[in-house]
């Protein structure tokens, strides 16, 4: 099969690496080298090979990684091809595995997956329920707390403390009573049927034979059992990782995956991509000299490609607020001076708090900016409320959606009713939905709520009807009832200005807009509901679709690069996080740092401030100690003083008379 891409066109390491196609393959792919391209270039010499696109599997972590190595893909191969082969995130492969298998363990296949607004939702009530409302405890807690012992391998029931335990079988029981997984269970299910089930396992090797996983360093030890289960003998898996931007232990991911990569896959090929196509040397060099410093790395070099660059600054700032009026001084200067966009401009910081000054800078001299980590699509309420109708459409039986939407818009079934409801379902083992069609339910319960959930039971049976006997567009019969029960005006008169009335019926019609193409492809609205529960993570935030200059966490910016970066607070217990230094995690902040430095493709200033408001205190600060690891060959150490103080240069006077010209002209 005839690809679009060259061998001619890859560096050495690259064509080595596009080569390999048998057995355990580990591609070390350093920042800036190429990886992508790498890694689709050797899918395509894949099917250049003769082997079955349908045979191919390729791994990532988020749906934006996903959907862009699939672009690239299908821009290489024939559209058949790329149609034929599987390029997913591991909690999409898990959904596929368990919607042929999941009856195995007990469940049901049309099972619904939890949101985490669904889940916070079930443990608040479960607290409730338990005493903890008067504990002080915090859903968000144990739910963090359920998922590291689930990733970990462990039962959740097993944590060592005894209430959060407790609450993690009432959580998980209630899980299964409505048929539904949370995002862990999709990876320990999928796990936990491969291994269990040699039938089912066999199956999914055979149809799998040559799978790829992208950021494999970010893997934790449950993914990676999970990865041993999927591929059998003669092992060809390929990983693709950077064990020195391995930056998510904080989460669970296990560097010890790719560190020990043998131990779990023999006589790997390992492959270094060491070319970096992005960053001036000033950069590599300096970005080298840091992480060298980390111990058990696996040894490699980032070689620029680039000549020429500027120096390295770092900035000594006397506090926090010159620190953001600094570096809004500087953007606004460099864009006027370079010609620069301000998309050009990037500021990275450790923690979300330190941007407040930051935007506050930008907001003074009028830089649009973008926030990275603002509220996802799929976190808005119309959305939830939409997909929750949706799911019902389904399957009526799914706990979760039917007590969200059960009083949206007021239909006269109160909180009341719906506790009954639901505890009426868990005594007499049935769904909620079955409560609310069983006689001996609604007859126990007033006639005018009675009569409301006879008319409510009528609504979605009769949309589901339609679908499944009439076999209408399931899009129509979303959009018919979202009308019918007047959704929008009941959401429109809660709020506050017309734009938020003009955003929630946007909302709703993207929904059904969306579910009416997926509906055109051929799939059904499960598979759409699967993609949209799926699609709820917000590290796929668009930054395209946005303008002007990014203020962005070092943890969000990995896998994006900018021509100018400012990368602020290097300051002993903020970078190294205070926690890391006491938790003996330095390592993986130097590699946040790291990742930070090699985010520049022309440009880095690096400042640290004497104080900096922190807690509402204001609080002396001391140089992160990362600096003095930092080699001087390509360094300008300089001040907040020094710069004000300095003299113009040439090109800034000619840049300031080139301006003041043309606003003269204008005049």
């Amino acid at each position: 099969m005839a690809s679009t891409f060259s061998f001619n066109s890859l560096n050495a390491a690259q064509r080595q690496a596009v080569a390999a196609l048998d057995g355990p393959v580990m591609i070390l792919a350093g920042a800036g080298t190429g990886k992508t391209r790498t890694v689709t270039c050797r899918i395509a010499h894949m099917l250049e090979k003769k082997i079955p696109a349908a045979e191919i599997l390729a791994v990532t972590f988020t749906n934006k990684a996903a959907s862009e190595m699939r672009e690239r893909i299908t821009g290489m191969v024939t559209k058949k091809a790329a149609s034929d082969m599987t390029v997913c995130t591991f909690h999409s492969l898990c959904v596929r595995l368990l919607r042929g298998g999941i009856d195995k363990l007990g469940y049901k296949r049309n099972f619904s997956i939890c949101s985490h607004s669904d889940q916070v939702g079930l443990m608040r009530q479960l607290l409730v329920r338990m005493g903890g409302s008067d504990e002080k405890v915090k859903p968000d807690t144990v739910l963090a707390a359920i998922s590291k012992a689930k990733n970990m391998g462990l039962d959740p029931s097993e944590l060592e403390d005894d209430y959060f335990a407790n609450l993690a079988v009432a959580y998980q029981n209630e899980l299964r009573a409505q048929n539904a997984v949370d995002f862990d269970d999709l990876l320990l299910f999928a796990e936990k049927i491969l291994r269990e089930h040699g039938d089912v396992r066999e199956h999914f090797r055979g149809r799998y034979q040559r799978v790829t996983v992208d950021e494999f360093q970010d893997t934790n030890s449950l993914q990676m059992r999970l990865l041993q289960q999927l591929v059998g003998k003669p092992y060809h898996v390929c990983v693709v990782g950077d064990d020195d931007q391995s930056i998510y232990g904080w989460r669970g991911a296990e560097v010890a995956n790719i560190l020990e990569f043998e131990n779990f896959f023999p006589h790997p090929e390992i492959i270094r991509l060491e070319e970096n196509y992005r960053s001036t040397r000033a950069v590599l060099h300096t970005a080298n000299s840091l992480i060298r410093h980390n111990r058990g790395r696996r040894e490699k070099i980032l070689r620029a490609t680039r000549v020429g660059g500027d120096p390295v600054r770092i900035v000594a700032m006397p506090g926090d607020d010159e620190e953001a009026e600094f570096i809004a001084e500087e953007i606004l200067a460099g864009k006027s001076a370079a010609g620069r966009q301000w998309e050009d401009f990037a500021v990275l910081f450790r923690t979300n708090n330190q941007s407040r000054k930051l935007e506050l800078a930008m907001r003074e001299r009028k830089i649009p900016y973008r926030m990275v980590g603002a509220q996802s699509f799929y976190d808005r309420r119309e959305v939830r409320d939409v997909l929750a109708y949706a799911q019902l459409l389904v399957s009526p039986e799914a706990d979760v959606p039917l007590l969200r939407i059960l009083n949206a818009p007021n239909r006269g079934i109160g909180q009341a009713t719906a506790v009954l409801a639901t505890q009426w379902s868990r005594d007499h083992h049935q769904s909620v939905w079955q409560a609310l069609c069983d006689p001996a339910f609604t007859l126990s319960i007033g006639s005018k709520t009675r009569h409301a959930i006879e008319s409510f039971v009528a609504l979605i049976a009769g949309a589901k009807n339609r679908i499944d006997l009439a076999k209408d567009n399931p899009a129509d019969v979303l959009h018919t009832l979202i009308r019918e029960i007047e959704y929008l005006p009941w959401l429109e008169r809660g709020c506050k200005s017309d734009s938020e009335r003009q955003q929630r019926a946007e909302g709703i019609q993207m929904v059904i807009d969306s579910l009416r193409a997926h509906a055109m492809q051929g799939r059904k609205l499960q598979s759409f509901l699967d993609d949209s529960a799926l699609s709820a993570d917000r590290e796929d935030e668009d930054l395209e679709t946005k303008q002007g200059a990014t203020l962005i966490t070092l943890h969000a910016s990995k896998g994006l690069e900018f021509p100018i970066v400012f990368l602020v607070g290097l300051e002993e217990g903020f970078l190294p996080h205070s926690r890391s230094i006491a938790d003996g995690t330095k390592d993986e902040e130097r590699r946040l740092l790291y990742v930070g430095i090699t985010r520049a493709r022309d440009n880095l200033t690096l400042t640290y401030c004497a104080k900096r408001l922190k807690w509402g205190q204001e609080t002396g600060c001391q140089p992160s100690s990362f600096i003095g690891e930092l080699d001087a060959e390509f360094l300008d150490h300089t001040s907040y003083e020094e710069i004000l103080g300095a003299e113009p240069s040439a090109d800034e006077l000619s840049s300031f008379f080139g301006n003041l010209k043309s606003m003269m002209d204008g005049i």
